[in-house]
């Protein structure tokens, strides 16, 4: 078992790097005005990486599934690493129907971020709990997940649109909103570079604090802006934390993953002014001149048609084996879980974004930034929910 595990995470790390280098070739494709030829052979070669990736990242899933003896989407950075490649895997399908380069460009960061924030999650393989002991976890699971990378591709697909849209030689509301959406992304960039950074110094702060009528532990490998609520510092040479995590914060080692938060966005902000003083302009208007050769048309036809697809995919996983699943493990189908009513609300989100394109005939930008909303439900799902509400889904 031992050496599967390795293996599985030998491929997932092959796998970023992978996907990391084919993102470089797809960027070729847009900077490169010499020849055609040139272009197509920088995406070939982009799309030809970007499958050895998908093929790496499936031999992760497969090694981890073995080594675990069950489907490994159980807990938080099985399902984010899931997540992510079903994103993936809905581009190259687009890919190869709408051979539109620069979908890599956009979409494997995209897919880096999401595998890299699975990394701020425990990796270690542990026994199922017995609520997950059902065949519904093959089933609930894993369509949640690829419903939510098919879902996530309309945003990818929509940010292209506003990018390439909206006017960036004037400031308005429009262009501050789409700052902030590339903003956000940066964050979780920051998160990635100030969680690399303390790994690599092996750094670690253990902390005791109370919940439950019991004491637990809460290692830090970050240094301690928000301790745990209640919390003693144990490790001598570790700073005191500035504060306490808020005692509403009730998520499993809250304290942590709030602290992780909270650094994720002071690195991000950072990143973004050092960009901003770099390239003297907002991040859109630096990105647009790139896409001037993408067909606005095009993009939204696959922003429509990724919600489309997701959508009954969603359904069926998200609500319909959820239902099911829950009936069979707690009793009820419906039960007012965090996540059972942030899935509600993702569904009803989706389900007006298709009811407002087919009846009200909002295509172009207005369903770009649908598109950037759905996937701000999506993530705030599996990030604040997560974090910091509590719930029956708190296992995970």
């Amino acid at each position: 078992m031992g050496d599967l595990t390795t293996i599985s995470s030998t491929m997932l790390y092959i796998t970023f790097i992978l996907y990391l280098i084919a993102t470089i070739f797809f960027a070729a494709t847009i900077k490169d005005k010499r020849t055609s030829s040139k272009k197509g052979n920088a995406g070939k070669i982009g799309i030809t990486i970007t499958i050895i990736g998908f093929l790496s990242q499936l031999t992760y899933f497969v090694t981890r599934w073995i080594a675990s003896g069950h489907v490994p989407v159980s807990n938080l950075f099985e399902f984010m690493t899931f997540f992510g490649m079903s994103l993936v895997l809905a581009f190259i399908i687009i890919y190869f129907i709408y051979d539109l380069q620069v979908l890599g460009l956009f979409a494997l960061p995209v897919a880096l971020i999401i595998i890299a924030y699975a990394s701020m999650f425990p990796t270690d393989i542990s026994p199922l709990v017995p609520s997950l002991q059902s065949h519904w976890l093959y089933i609930h699971v894993t369509t949640v997940s690829l419903a939510e990378g098919i879902l996530a591709f309309s945003f990818v697909s929509g940010l292209i649109y506003l990018i390439r849209q909206i006017d960036q030689t004037k400031s308005s509301k429009r262009t501050a909103w789409l700052e902030v959406v590339l903003y956000s992304l940066i964050v979780f960039v920051g998160f990635i570079v100030i969680t690399v950074t303390f790994n690599m110094m092996n750094y670690n702060a253990t902390f005791t604090y109370p919940t439950g009528g019991q004491t637990l532990e809460s290692n830090y490998h970050l240094p301690p802006i928000a301790g745990p609520n209640d919390g003693e510092l144990l490790t001598k040479d570790a700073n005191q934390p500035l504060f306490e995590t808020p005692a509403w914060m009730h998520g499993a080692d809250a304290g942590r993953k709030f602290n992780t938060l909270i650094w994720s966005f002071i690195t991000g902000t950072v990143l973004y002014v050092l960009l901003r003083v770099v390239l003297r302009k907002r991040i859109g208007a630096v990105i647009q001149p790139l896409l001037k050769n993408t067909k606005p048309d095009l993009l939204d036809e696959i922003t429509y048609r990724a919600v489309a697809i997701g959508f009954p995919v969603f359904t069926l996983g998200g609500l319909i084996f959820a239902a099911i699943w829950a009936q069979e493990a707690w009793g009820r189908f419906w039960g007012w879980d965090p996540k059972e009513v942030w899935a509600l609300i993702t569904w009803f989100f989706y389900a007006a974004f298709l009811h407002l394109r087919l009846s009200r005939g909002w295509h172009g930008e207005k369903s770009a930034w649908l598109a950037t909303v759905g996937f701000a439900i999506i993530m705030f799902n599996l990030v604040a929910v997560n974090l910091v509400l509590a719930g029956l889904h708190s296992y995970a």
